[in-house]
């Protein structure tokens, strides 16, 4: 079974009420779970210390003084990111724009992608998968940092479609 419908596996799995799904064959077994919703904290908890300033030398500040009031603005026409397109995660794993330290980003922001240009790396269990575009357009914003963890279905870049 190649990754392809491994992932397609997933998709299917996702959007049904199905567990579980285990699949055999000769090459080896496969077995999909439903992700659970379970919190889990990722970051060792922090030391908080609370130190008092001394009372003595605290300058006090004036009130900030009133900005004159304007009219009020209409408000700005916002760019409409309904129109644009989202590249997700097709798993979890490691992010990594660059396909080695030194190399350049695979995409930048202004990139021109096509369907089957690669846009990242996702590490996975010691395996680098490259991640394609499955839409076409332009590279609008990139929304995960490099090197950093992704979730399954995750956004990570936005496309102006073209």
């Amino acid at each position: 079974m190649d990754l392809k419908q491994i992932h397609e596996l997933i998709k299917i799995i996702n959007k049904s009420n199905i567990g579980e799904i285990s699949i055999e064959d000769k090459d080896g077994k496969v077995t999909i779970k439903q992700k659970e919703e379970q919190v889990i904290n990722v970051a060792p908890p922090q030391q908080v210390y609370n130190v008092a300033p001394p009372v003595a030398n605290i300058p006090q500040q004036a009130p900030a003084a009133q900005a004159p009031s304007t009219p009020a603005a209409p408000p700005a026409p916002k760019s409409d990111e309904s129109k644009l397109l989202t590249i997700k995660s097709p798993m979890i794993g490691t992010f990594y724009r660059k396909a080695a330290p030194g190399k350049p980003n695979f995409v930048e922001v202004g990139s021109e992608v096509e369907i089957g240009t690669v846009v990242c790396i996702i590490e996975a269990m010691k395996l680098f998968n490259e991640i394609e575009s499955e839409v076409k357009g332009t590279i609008v914003k990139v929304l995960v940092e490099d090197s950093t963890p992704v979730e399954y279905d995750q956004p990570l870049f936005l496309v102006q479609p073209s």
